[in-house]
């Protein structure tokens, strides 16, 4: 299963619970607002670096650097995807999930 989360983890509790509540080996993918949720420094990278040892996380480099951040922003571990890379996690899933 392929989890989505587009919301600011500063502003709603989606990233949390959608870590809290996946399984393991389930991909979850982090647009929008919701790559704040990938960024080295804050609250949220000690619950994402854990959840990378169950889960791979991706974000969505574009809208990263539409924040004003760069791959060097990124915590330890989460991979980096464009357009094409999301509709291959897409297509390589047989659900989605959006955490809205």
């Amino acid at each position: 299963m392929l989890h989505t989360v587009n919301k600011s983890p500063f502003e709603k509790n989606s990233l949390e619970t959608c870590l809290r509540l996946a399984s393991a080996g389930n991909a979850i993918l982090l647009f929008e607002d919701g790559v704040y949720g990938a960024v080295k420094g804050t609250r949220f990278e000690p619950t994402v670096s854990n959840a990378l040892t169950n889960n791979k996380v991706y974000v969505l480099v574009s809208d990263l650097e539409a924040r004003g951040m760069n791959t060097d922003n990124v915590i330890d571990g989460i991979e980096t995807v464009d357009y094409a890379g999301f509709v291959d996690l897409v297509a390589d899933n047989k659900s989605v999930q959006s955490w809205l």
